[in-house]
């Protein structure tokens, strides 16, 4: 933010500073409602705003959008559930630690999945290099040819902290797809779609940040 790393807890003034996101101006939206998506992240897609590499970002996938930014990060290779939003201030709120909102995936895993449950149940959580992961749920169904249907949810967005956890735990991830951020889910919404958040997920967004009269509860579908 003019020219220096923002810090948590910094505030912008739209009129007289300039906000940059992987080097790109990050606009405000000009007047109505803002907008909410949910988009179907495909692996192989980057979130950013644009690669140096020339990869697809996830800004491919949906209509231009002044000021519109992703709520949370997805590795390159994970799939599924990406928000992204033109509320800065709301995006800021859920991914903030603080929020403790719940980030939902599962995993197709190769290793002894009904034992890394039990571990990851333990009291103190699973330790790993940046501090302890405590799941708030963890489960394991079995699939064909030794693999399992890993569940996790975490409640941080720790930089690939549930690839992490799985190597931690004795796990080898083949693919891993977050299924929910918060109140949203998935659901049925095709690889490499998006859909507007509707007036109903909007409000569940805003009860849980206690957010009353935000924004984001009186978006539109």
């Amino acid at each position: 933010m003019n020219g220096r790393v923002a810090k948590i807890g910094d505030s912008v003034d739209t009129a007289r500073d300039e906000l940059r996101v992987d080097g790109n101006i990050v606009q405000s939206p000009v007047g109505g409602d803002p907008v909410w998506l949910a988009l179907h992240k495909p692996a192989g897609v980057m979130t950013t705003r644009a690669d140096p590499r020339g990869r697809k970002t996830v800004f491919d996938l949906v209509d231009d959008v002044a000021g519109l930014t992703y709520v949370g990060r997805l590795d390159y290779m994970t799939e599924g559930l990406l928000l992204l939003t033109t509320d800065g201030a709301a995006a800021h709120a859920l991914t903030h630690p603080s929020s403790e909102i719940e980030r939902m995936y599962v995993a197709i895993v190769q290793g002894d999945a009904p034992a890394a449950v039990l571990r990851a149940k333990k009291s103190g959580g699973v330790e790993l290099e940046d501090g302890p992961v405590r799941p708030r749920h963890v489960a394991a169904r079995a699939l064909r040819d030794g693999r399992y249907e890993f569940e996790v949810t975490i409640t941080e967005g720790r930089k690939r902290e549930v690839r992490r956890l799985c190597t931690a735990l004795g796990l080898r991830v083949e693919r891993l797809i977050r299924v929910g951020f918060g109140p949203i889910t998935l659901g049925d919404l095709p690889v490499g779609a998006a859909r507007p958040l509707t007036t109903k997920e909007l409000v569940k967004l805003s009860a849980v940040l206690n957010l009353k009269g935000s924004s984001a509860a009186t978006a539109s579908s």
